[in-house]
């Protein structure tokens, strides 16, 4: 379904621009302000002023402190703080953002967002407070049109520089300037990072939205609606939120949301009614068949698709998928509110993949990734709706019956238990059991479900704890300040001459270790490589005259010192002691082999599934790889032998394979792909195979792909929600396997007495005479029973209208059930009871007919005697039960005691 593109039905609001939708322009004349000419006017606007027009970062960012892009200067963080040096002292953006905590606000109110876009202007180091605010003045009075007699400044409280500029370098009138506190006029990111002041703009929208006040923005945010902020960036905050330090420059960052600059300057009535929104509303009411504008509630819902369904397709586009974690929670959670509230406007059938492909066509000009994406991003929203579709109706079954529950018991809230397996089992986020649960006036057990969900967060690391229990680091970060970073040689050397400076036995350091101690070595240099990215850590030899120890793993305890776990052999080993450290060269080599190999395979299935197949996490080891990626379904057996033959075609080829040092930013211009979550810093090192593939990469890798040998890959599988697993085996392990695989065939062909390559063809014939003699004897045994149920039928017994057989049959229980059910169909008015025994264990199985259960009579209870005398209990329906016990010598008075029952319950029926 594509979205109808007419703005038309937007409500204005008058006397902002002279009564009617345009903006006054210098030229005396007047036009339309849709927001495709907001944002060119805003571009062009700081253009002439010799800023940098830079592309939006994805929403998802390069800084591991940060789920999405929150904000315009995310992607500029390491050039406010000084680390980097940017392109351009000057920067212009329109910036995609995501904002969460403003999630179960959308729909509620006509100004919350999740998704939005961000005009900024920048400045690094380069103009500051006497520059921002008198070209943010011209450009919202000039540019954009706005009468200055409807704007009011705000200012951070203690900034009497910017009172000063707002005044004498603007012309503000003082009584339009407001002094705020902090919470209102300073901003911050949320989390530790660059912070400062802020100065903000902001209209007033005259008469239709509230009363004037004296005081402006300070006193009522309807009526008056902040269109531009200038954030002067100046300060660093620490985790607390509280700014500590000032930056090495002042920086400005200044942003206008353009969906609220377009409620402005398009006199709507609210942000929904926009050309950017709109659209998506019509989709919604499309496909609700609901009419916005009519009722408060639906309204309500009406928003929560618009604003969700495009935050969705954005959200997948840069290559978020669905999950019960991080950013794929996030989108898991918008996905599920959309289709709640779908639901609760009558429409039963999918919602998000019209959604989805609404927001692609409205926004697809402006965001041409959405286009590129069309496909994957309606696939991911309709597979996501249909898994949820199911849980939804239970998941709202379970939650009503606690609700009533609540209310019936009087409890203060919903127990936590109940949030919590409507989030374990059915996929409801906490927050929509929220929602849900506070429409019917009920609270829920928050603290409660947190304390279950973290219990179940330590049993799965319980889970995962390794053998290996890794030191203090307190231990090593006193080495490290003494001695400094160990130098790793390994890239170019697998044998170093070092000094041992550190000696630890778990939780102390020791000066030495002697044969058969397990410790901890730290040396000056080395050549073995740490476990990092994937890549297991180096095994070898650290010596010398007087002793000698295997390395047994190479790990990294705290950044920059290497541990290398020893097991002594021979001899005594000193702190202080030179020695020679020998890293394996065949454990060596088989690492890089199968290193290489993962990042062929990660371009592969780039290039193969789309770029949102990126890598979650891997284990490269001699021999084997394991590679982990996100995706939305399972491949096919097609699709990875497809895979696993262009990773052998990749490897054979014999291309280059080149790592060298450059700055992140040279890195990124070139298309090296980074694993997120990693830290890097201004340089980075960039490892390249042939043409193709580009990755950052701390790892060692093979000089060509022809010395990888052999790659197969062996499985795949899920490891979660849109979280894919491909193993594989490399080198001399692929090998092997071949040959095992070979021989298998042979075995196989041999036994067949046929050729290995006709192996399959004579299996599918043996298969095919398998199911026509299955079908054939399936056919008998149904003749059989037939038979056997109609002699059965003729030893029936009739009791007052209705008919009893008791019988022993040596045969299963299944083929019991189904003699018995036969049966019944024969006779009608029934109870049938059959006793077997074998390998000691005697069974009853009993049936009634419908007609004998409505008036009371339990195969269950008829069973109960004959089962306490097996020793054993009946369990099953009313209509067919199974008992059984280890008396097995007793079946025949069991069956003897459940013929009385069921006579006398005949009798007395």
């Amino acid at each position: 379904m594509k979205a109808r593109q007419d703005p038309s039905r937007a409500v204005g609001h008058l006397g902002l621009l002279g009564g009617a939708p345009h903006a006054r322009r210098p030229g005396g004349y007047l036009e339309t302000m849709d927001s495709a000419t907001i944002r060119e006017r805003f571009l062009s606007f700081f253009g002439e002023r010799d800023h940098m027009r830079i592309p939006s970062s994805s929403l998802v960012p390069d800084d591991p402190t940060l789920l999405l892009t929150n904000a315009g200067m995310i992607q500029f963080k390491p050039y406010f703080s000084g680390e980097q040096r940017p392109p351009s002292r000057r920067a212009i953006t329109v910036q995609k953002c995501f904002r969460t905590p403003d999630i179960d606000e959308v729909g509620k109110t006509t100004r919350h967002l999740t998704f939005f876009e961000m005009l900024g202007n920048f400045s690094f180091g380069d103009y500051y407070k006497a520059d921002a605010c008198p070209w943010g003045w011209e450009l919202v009075t000039e540019r954009w049109g706005v009468d200055p007699d409807r704007l009011w400044v705000t200012i951070f409280e203690t900034d009497d520089e910017a009172r000063a500029i707002w005044i004498d370098g603007v012309g503000v009138r003082p009584e339009r300037i407001v002094p705020r506190s902090r919470e209102h006029n300073f901003w911050d990111m949320g989390v530790a990072g660059p912070c400062g002041p802020s100065s903000e703009i902001f209209v007033d929208l005259g008469d239709a939205f509230g009363e004037p006040s004296k005081y402006g923005p300070g006193e009522d945010e309807a009526r008056y609606v902040e269109i531009y902020n200038l954030v002067f960036m100046q300060n660093n905050c620490n985790a607390a939120i509280e700014p500590v330090a000032e930056l090495p420059q002042k920086n400005i960052d200044t942003g206008a949301g353009l969906e609220r600059t377009a409620f402005v300057l398009q006199n709507a009535s609210s942000i929904y009614d926009t050309d950017l929104l709109l659209g998506m509303v019509h989709t919604a009411e499309d496909l609700t068949q609901r009419t916005y504008g009519r009722d408060a509630r639906t309204d309500m819902s009406l928003r929560v698709l618009a604003d969700h369904g495009r935050g969705t397709a954005f959200l997948i586009a840069d290559g978020v998928l669905p999950s019960n974690k991080e950013r794929g929670y996030v989108l898991r959670r918008v996905m599920r509110r959309a289709v709640r509230h779908a639901r609760l406007l009558g429409r039963a059938e999918p919602v998000l993949p019209a959604l989805v492909d609404s927001a692609i066509t409205l926004m697809g000009d402006a965001y041409p990734e959405l286009e590129g994406s069309r496909d994957l991003i309606v696939e991911v929203a309709a597979r996501e709706e249909e898994r949820f579709g199911a849980a939804l109706k239970q998941g709202v079954t379970l939650l009503e019956t606690g609700i009533a529950d609540t209310q019936s018991s009087g409890a203060p809230s919903l127990p936590g238990e109940v949030a919590f397996r409507l989030h374990d089992t059915f996929g409801f986020p906490v927050e929509l059991t929220t929602e849900l649960a506070g429409e019917a006036g009920v609270p829920v057990d928050v603290a409660g479900f947190e304390s279950l969900m973290a219990g179940q967060r330590a049993r799965a690391r319980a889970a995962r704890t390794t053998e290996h229990a890794e030191p203090r680091r307190d231990l090593f970060e006193p080495l490290l300040e003494e001695h400094g970073a160990t130098d790793f040689l390994g890239y170019e050397h697998l044998i170093t001459h070092a000094r041992i400076i550190g000696i630890f036995d778990g939780a102390e350091g020791v000066p030495a270790a002697s044969e058969g101690d397990e410790v901890d070595i730290v040396l000056d240099r080395t050549a073995f490589y740490a476990e990092g990215g994937g890549q297991v850590g180096d095994r070898g030899v650290i010596q010398n005259t007087s002793g000698a120890a295997a390395v047994t793993d190479t790990r990294r305890f705290v950044p920059g010192l290497t541990a290398h776990d020893v097991t002594m052999r021979s001899g005594e080993l000193k702190v202080g002691d030179e020695v020679e450290a020998i890293a394996d060269p065949v454990w060596r080599l088989g690492s890089q082999r199968a290193h290489t190999a993962t990042h062929i395979l990660h371009w592969i299935l780039q290039n193969r599934l789309g770029e949102h197949a990126r890598q979650a996490g891997s284990l490269v080891e001699p021999g084997r790889l394991r590679f982990d990626f996100s995706h939305f379904d399972a491949l096919g057996d097609a699709q990875v032998a497809d895979v696993s033959a262009e990773l052998q075609e990749r490897v054979s080829i014999d291309d280059p394979v080149r790592a060298f040092e450059t700055s992140l930013d040279f890195a990124k211009s070139i298309g090296a792909m980074a694993i997120f979550g990693e830290k890097y810093g201004d340089f980075v090192r960039v490892v390249e195979v042939g043409a193709y593939s580009k990755e950052l990469c701390g790892g060692t890798h093979v000089p060509h792909t022809s010395s990888v040998g052999v790659v197969v890959v062996t499985g795949e599988s899920s490891v979660g929600a849109n979280l894919r697993r491909i193993e594989a085996l490399v080198g001399h392990e692929g090998l092997h396997y071949l040959e095992r695989r070979a021989a298998t065939l042979e075995r196989a062909a041999g036994l067949l007495k046929t050729s290995p390559d006709e192996v399959a063809e004579r299996v599918e014939r043996l298969l095919t005479t398998q199911k026509d003699m299955e079908r054939r004897l399936a056919e008998v045994e149904r003749a059989a029973a037939a038979a056997e149920a109609a002699t059965l039928a003729h030893s029936a017994v009739e009791l007052d209208g209705s008919r009893l057989v008791v019988a022993r049959r040596d045969e299963g229980v299944d083929a019991l059930r189904s003699l018995a059910q036969m049966l019944k169909g024969r006779l009608g008015s029934s109870v049938i009871v059959f006793g077997t025994a074998s390998s000691g264990k005697a069974n009853l199985v009993g049936a009634v007919s419908k007609d004998l259960t409505a008036l009371g009579l339990s195969a269950r209870d008829l069973l109960a005697p004959g089962a306490a005398l097996l020793g054993g209990g009946a369990g099953g329906k009313p209509e067919l039960a199974v008992s059984g016990g280890p008396s097995s010598d007793r079946l025949s008075d069991a069956m003897e005691a459940v013929e009385r029952a069921a006579r006398d319950a005949l009798l007395a029926k």
